[in-house]
Parts: C-alpha cells; structure tokens; sequence
C-alpha cells in the first residue's frame, strides 16, 4: 500500500473521543506520519485542526450514510481509524469500504452483534485483499486481551489452561458506552442469532485445539479477595477468539471474565443494576426515556478522568502451575481508550506484525508489537511493577507461582498483597495500588464500578448467561 496518501486517516474526529484520538496522535506521531481527518462536518473539523495546532492536516469528507465517500477514504489510507458508533447503527459500510480496498481498519466497538455480522459480511472479502479488520481496540477490549495473551505465555504451552480476568474500574461510563449497552440489552435474540451464525461459518481450530468463554457463578476468589460478579461484555469472546488462533493458549483453554468487588454488597448491588437495566431496555418507552437522558457524545471533563483508573488481574493455571498479571491504566473510557486505539492504528501501520487478514483480534494481529507499544504507554506505566528475585517455583504468600524473569512495565507481577519483591513485609493499602475509589458507593457508583466497556452482552453465548 506504499502508493497511499495516507498511513492513517482518523473517521469521527469531531466526537468526544476522536477527539481525543486525535489529540493523541498529534502529540505521539511519529516523524513523517502521513494522516488525516475525515467526517462529515467540514467546520468542525477545521475547529479540531486549529486546536491540535496542525493547520496542514489534511481534512476528507465523509459520511457514514454515504458509502462512495467512504470508499474514497479507505481507498486512500493505509489505516483507517473511526470512532463513529453505535456501530450496529453507523458502522457497518466503513468496514465494507476497507474490506474492499484492502485498508486496514481499527475501531473501538464493544458491541458483539456488530462484530459477528462484520465477520460474516466481511471477512471472506479481507482475506482476499489482505484487510485487517480489527474491531474492540479500546478498553473493550486491549487490556483483556493482551493481558491473557501474555499471561498464558507464562505457563507451559502444553498444558491445558484455565485463566480468568478480574476487572475493576472507578470512572463514569459515557453517553455512547450507554447508548450502546441499552441498545445491545435490546437485542438480546440478534446477538444469539449473529453468534450462532459466525459459529457455524467460522468452524473450529484446524489444528485440533479448543478454546472457550465460560460462564462462571459469583463467588469469593481465594488468590485476589475480591467478590466476583460475572461480566458479559464483549472481552470474554474477544480472549476465546484469541485462544482459538494462536497456539501458545493450549490444547484447551478456557477463560472466565469477572468484575472485582470488594464486598458482596456492592456485587449484588450490580447484579440488580445490570437486571434491571436489561429489563428496562426491552421496553421501547423506557428505552427512549433512559436514552434521552444521556447524550451520545458527551464525556467527562479532563479533570473527572484524571481521577479515573483501572485494573485487570488475571488469574492462569495450567501444568501445576498459577501465575497471576495485573494491567492497570487510568481513565478507561476515554483516555486510555484513545490511546489504545491510536496504537493499534500505528501498530498496524509501521510494525513488522504477523502475517495475517481478515477479521483478527487484536492479540492475532498485533500480539507482542502491541504489548510493547503497551509498555511505553506513559499512562500505563506502573511504578509499582516489581520483578521478583525468588527462585524458579518459589510461591507468594497467596500461593501464587513466582516467575523471575518478567518485567513488564504494563503488568503487575508481584510476590503477593503485603510484601515487596524480596519477601519482605510492605505496608501497601488498595488505595496506593490502584487508586482511591469513592468511600461510599450507592446505585450509581456500582454502575460505575461494574457497567464499563463499551456494552454488555447478555445471552451472548450460551455458556455465557449474566448471573448464573
């Protein structure tokens, strides 16, 4: 694609999050990168080029309801990023313009329905032009799936591996992640119907392996202390998809994906959130009224998502071994989502990446050039990352394997709660390691803590059922 005009053109810059996007590719370019913005709006995006200082950027227009503009774009760029959604909605001809063109495209959906029509729409057509198409590149679903990526590289690539991710958040969650969530608890029996319909089409591993999202009960988890909620969003499936491309995940892999609580309070309190919001979703009234309430485009102020964080702790066990990895970051939603997702734009880009096309996640696509683009990130850099000095097989006082020889500044490897990376003793409370959360949390703050990501996926598979 050298004859390109464009390594990277940026679709949807005028929202809260594109520009965002934007921003980030402003100030992290690399020398030379060629990029654009496009959208509809010629006057907003003019608004967005005078504030990022950039007064040559070049500007395309471009409407999600105007298929030839899109085709002109994709067939311009290199890679093409949007964060135009709902993606059900909105999404679906961009993603045919660059199956088409042989564009790469990255995006930052969490909406399952929409993935599965893509691939089946989609993929046989960008494999045959050599399309990556690579949806969830956000916090739905970047930390879930790089983070069980490299954690399953830490255990024996033989054995058979049983891994969960255990996610806690304090952030707001935005009009689109909402407007998305509500939309998608609204078509519960579509997003089974496109499910089973990507299964069928998709096949198994050809060599033999399994790999599967299972459903786990909420219960106390004895490595982490935290009460655990099951969390249907798109990141189970995404891990799962990974699991089934790529053979360092075993002959059999299985992933169970949590929310972490600190007391059972809160996790029932959740539970009844996610049901009746659900409920409330299938009711068309009540929809409307709970949609006209939050704004798609609106964000929280820069000073609402400094105070904002996230952590993921994974959990592996295979071959007799445990080994547990923390990914943590800052504002989930908007500021390392924007982020994220200008990586995985230049990633694909500029790195020397795995051969591969179609509809890929991003751990297949990208996989270890990602995660070291992951540790660079300034915002995910952890200052409490420790590197462990016990001998091979030493174990932690939660009994957790110790691995000598990790150090990721993107994950948190450490000898166990309470000491440092000698054995010593270390006064560490929650709050120093991840960020305070509120002190008290009523309704709204457990919608907080547990609706993140960009949509739930209730009924998504049938291993897969929010509360079982």
């Amino acid at each position: 694609m050298a004859d390109r005009d464009f390594d990277i053109v940026l679709f949807g810059a005028t929202g809260f999050t594109g520009q965002l996007t934007a921003d980030y590719l402003a100030r992290h370019a690399p020398p030379g990168l060629r990029w654009a913005l496009a959208g509809r709006n010629r006057g907003k995006l003019e608004a967005v080029r005078d504030k990022l200082g950039l007064p040559y950027l070049q500007l395309l227009s471009a409407d999600a309801g105007d298929p030839a503009s899109l085709s002109d774009v994709a067939r311009r760029a290199r890679v093409v990023i949007t964060t135009v959604g709902p993606y059900l909605q909105y999404g679906a001809p961009l993603v045919a313009a660059c199956a088409e063109a042989g564009t790469d495209y990255v995006d930052l959906t969490g909406e399952p329905e929409f993935v599965d029509r893509m691939y089946l729409q989609h993929h046989e057509t960008a494999v045959r032009t050599g399309a990556r198409l690579v949806h969830a590149c956000g916090f739905d679903s970047i930390p879930h799936d790089l983070g069980a990526y490299y954690t399953v590289q830490q255990l024996p690539a033989d054995a058979e591996i049983t891994l969960r991710g255990v996610v806690r958040s304090g952030g707001m969650a935005s009009g689109g992640t909402i407007h998305s969530a509500l939309g998608q608890f609204s078509r519960a029996r579509q997003m089974k119907t496109a499910y089973a319909d990507r299964r069928r089409k998709q096949g198994k591993p050809a060599d033999g392996r399994s790999s599967r999202a299972v459903s786990g009960k909420p219960h106390r988890d004895p490595v982490l202390g935290y009460w655990l909620l099951p969390l249907p969003t798109i990141d189970p499936i995404v891990v799962a998809r990974s699991g089934a491309a790529l053979a360092p995940y075993g002959p059999k892999f299985r992933y169970s994906h949590y929310a972490g609580t600190k007391t059972l309070r809160y996790a029932a309190g959740g539970a009844a959130l996610v049901t009746t919001l659900a409920a409330a979703a299938r009711v068309k009234p009540v929809r409307n009224f709970l949609l006209g309430k939050v704004a798609a485009g609106d964000g929280p102020d820069e000073a609402k998502r400094a105070k904002s964080w996230f952590t993921v702790d994974f959990v592996g066990e295979g071959g007799g071994n445990t080994v547990r990895t923390r990914v943590k970051g800052g504002d989930p939603g908007y500021t390392e989502t924007s982020m994220m997702l200008a990586e995985s734009a230049l990633c694909l880009a500029f790195d020397d990446n795995p051969t591969t096309a179609g509809r890929v996640t991003t751990a297949r696509a990208m996989g270890d050039n990602l995660l070291a683009r992951a540790g660079r990130w300034p915002d995910l850099r952890d200052p409490l990352t420790k590197r462990s000095s016990a001998p091979d097989g030493g174990r932690d006082a939660a009994g957790v394997r110790i691995w000598p020889d990790i150090d990721q500044a993107s994950v948190f490897r450490g000898p166990g709660p309470g000491r440092t990376h000698d054995g010593t003793p270390e006064s560490i409370d929650e709050g120093h390691l991840i960020g305070s959360p509120p002190p008290r949390l009523g309704l709204r703050g457990v919608s907080r803590k547990i609706l993140m990501g960009d949509s739930w996926c209730p009924g998504q598979e049938s291993n897969l059922r929010p509360f079982a």
